[in-house]
């Protein structure tokens, strides 16, 4: 296995909002190889109940855009972002908020708007079932977004449209039993490349046998 290559794609695969290409279509054929591949991810229990909703009609695109607007706003109203000047994630927030904006601003241009989706409901129950059913969807959706990656695709983990998941479950006509877990905006990216993001040490988050302060 080339590891040059696994590595700079494990670390250069963005949530790509500024750079996605909102002029030219993602074939079908594309995502439909993408989500064969994010089929080989592990899933608990061996269920495979995974579900990804492909939203192309711009009318659709148009109303989930609408509640994904709307969600922010909530969001904006609950989430504050204080970092010491020494942080590295203060210096990078303008950029990300900036990011954020546009896609605000554009989401409903995106051509394809992909909502994976699982099996079942945990609002009333535990951690367990809980970790159980977004363990199952998440690494999927990763696998996804990889597989994109690797063709000239991008795509940005979004979850604020979920401020209104019943009614975009109505609108798409997705079954109350089924959860919807995240929106990804998705379209080819302009330009060559991707570089590795500005992280905090991993050493920070790392603990050997019992929690470390």
């Amino acid at each position: 296995m080339d590891l040059t290559t696994v590595d700079h794609l494990l670390t250069t695969t963005r949530s790509v909002r500024k750079r996605l290409d909102l002029t030219r279509a993602v074939e079908p054929a594309v995502l439909e190889k993408c989500i064969e591949i994010a089929f080989q991810a592990p899933t608990g229990g061996n269920t495979q109940n995974w579900h990804f909703m492909m939203v192309t009609d711009s009318q659709k695109r148009a109303a989930i855009a609408d509640y994904y607007r709307k969600g922010v706003e909530i969001y904006m109203q609950q989430q504050r972002y204080e970092y010491a000047p020494n942080d590295p994630r203060a210096a990078q927030m303008p950029r990300v908020l900036a990011s954020a904006m546009h896609l605000i601003e554009h989401l409903h241009e995106v051509p394809v708007h992909v909502i994976a989706c699982i099996d079942g409901r945990t609002e009333q129950e535990g951690v367990f079932a809980q970790a159980s059913l977004y363990g199952s969807i998440l690494p999927a959706v990763w696998s996804f977004m990889l597989a994109l990656r690797s063709r000239g695709v991008g795509a940005a983990w979004t979850t604020l449209h979920l401020f209104f998941e019943k009614e975009t479950s109505q609108l798409l006509g997705i079954p109350e039993t089924v959860t919807q877990a995240v929106l990804l905006p998705v379209a080819y990216f302009t330009g060559d490349d991707f570089h590795p993001a500005k992280r905090l040490p991993a050493r920070q988050s790392i603990h050997w046998n019992t929690w470390k302060s």
